[in-house]
């Protein structure tokens, strides 16, 4: 049925259908958390969307042994800690400083003479561990062992072990065969070049180049896997700042350089102070995949844990004195230097009945530092946005603004029901000047609510 009235020519009844009154507020995504950092494998400066650490396994290869020298992989190490935390939707992006080179091996006949190549499918030092065997005879059998994975092709002659790699493996993409070469039997394997350059060595260059690829997806919690603040925080703030602009709001949660308190204000703290930045100390004990052995991670891979922690709390829900899943913290605050960072708006972790956040706050000096105020007031601007943007191009009129009145008021009263807010105040007006240029104007009051970081006990004993 159409919603509006057509021509009226015949006779009949025709009805117009004015559809304002049915548009409401959709989902709102609040726990994506968007990542950069460096790996053995996977496509470069490419979005991956990851449900589980199974997949990020698969997507980006395992991590390597940790050492507190050189530049150790980060984003499959980071990728742990934010499901461990309880993350769920993932963006991640592998960036690398260079090109990483993929491994490759040449199909052989018997003269040596190349046939074809397989190049692996990304680049890096993860193909190195594929098993590749060649059994020559009237049937030449390839099989191709990646982390107890098996992938077996067989073919006649050249022509059809190409075609069923190309059409099977996971593994490799075939290169071109050429015709002459189609009818000849495989016999051997030549590992032509090795899988190397990780592009572990990466940047705030290859950091940035990694953070706009997350800017147009859906991410509410942006984490910088193995940057110090001290050396990402100019990075992530262009990046929040851009991202706010363009109507994509979202958070960092970013760890201490190093753990010592002096070090932390001096570093750490001088280089941010901003509502969209949660700085996270110290370090965490964590079990190493390579060696089994217990490690200390540096602040990065706490604030990749408390990232995956906040994802899992409604916007109102203050991180303070939530539990985080850390096996340990590499550094124990006394209750001065708990207070000392505090002050400066570090948000410790602590030992309490397990690990937990001392305090959900941000780095910002105002107001509204607490973390559940900024992802309330977040929250509210994605909702006014979506329930008004479909009011954009339709009338003016005063049936009009009261149906984008009444949109919007059902969802900040939801917000109420929810205790995001405790009170509002909605206004949807135009003047006639307005009206001519088009304008619909939303004037809107919002009371977020604050959670109990301290209570007070007076007991008058008698």
């Amino acid at each position: 049925m159409s919603e509006s009235i057509g021509e009226m020519i015949l006779p009949g009844t025709y009805i117009d259908v004015r559809a304002e009154g049915l548009i409401g507020v959709g989902g709102i995504a609040t726990g994506n958390i968007g990542i950069v950092g460096t790996a053995n494998r996977g496509p470069v400066n490419e979005v991956r969307i990851l449900g589980s650490y199974t997949e990020a396994l698969d997507t980006f290869g395992d991590a390597d042994e940790w050492k507190t020298t050189g530049n150790p992989l980060s984003l499959t190490r980071s990728l742990a800690q934010v499901f461990k935390g309880g993350g769920s939707t993932i963006y991640a992006v592998r960036v690398a400083n260079g090109t990483p080179v993929a491994r490759v091996i040449t199909v052989q006949d018997a003269t040596d003479a190349s046939l074809f190549t397989l190049t692996a499918t990304s680049g890096g030092t993860w193909a190195e561990a594929i098993t590749a065997t060649l059994t020559a005879g009237a049937t030449a059998k390839l099989e191709l062992v990646f982390k107890g994975n098996k992938e077996v092709f067989e073919g006649a002659d050249a022509k059809a072990l190409h075609a069923a790699i190309a059409a099977g493996s996971q593994l490799f993409v075939v290169g071109t065969l050429a015709a002459a070469n189609e009818i000849k039997a495989p016999a051997k394997l030549d590992n032509t070049t090795a899988g190397s350059n990780n592009g572990a060595n990466a940047t705030v260059t290859q950091l940035a180049a990694g953070l706009a690829q997350l800017a147009t997806q859906t991410v509410n919690i942006v984490v910088a896997a193995g940057f110090g603040t001290k050396q990402a925080a100019g990075t992530v703030l262009a990046h929040l700042e851009a991202t706010e602009n363009d109507g994509m709001e979202r958070m960092a949660v970013l760890g201490v350089t190093k753990d010592a308190v002096a070090d932390v204000i001096k570093d750490d703290v001088a280089a941010v102070s901003n509502k969209r930045v949660i700085l996270v100390g110290p370090g965490i004990k964590a079990t190493d995949p390579v060696s089994n052995l217990q490690v200390d991670l540096p602040g990065s891979y706490a604030a990749a844990l408390v990232a995956g922690r906040l994802s899992t709390l409604a916007p109102h829900i203050s991180l303070t004195n939530k539990d985080v899943a850390a096996d340990g913290l590499s550094t124990e605050y006394t209750r001065a230097e708990q207070k000392n960072l505090l002050q400066n708006r570090v948000m410790v972790l602590h030992k309490h009945f397990g690990i937990r956040a001392l305090k959900g706050i941000t780095t910002d000096t105002g107001a509204f530092k607490q973390i559940s105020v900024r992802r309330i007031v977040d929250y509210a601007k994605a909702g006014v946005r979506k329930g008004s943007n479909p009011y954009i191009g339709k009338l003016n009129n005063v049936r009009v603004r009261a149906a984008l009145k009444a949109t919007l008021d059902g969802f900040l009263a939801g917000m109420v029901l929810d205790e995001m807010l405790t009170e509002y105040t909605l206004d949807v007006t135009a003047t006639r000047a307005e009206e001519i240029n088009g304008i619909a104007l939303v004037t809107m009051t919002l009371k977020p609510t604050f959670s109990i970081d301290y209570i007070k006990v007076i007991m008058n004993l008698q």
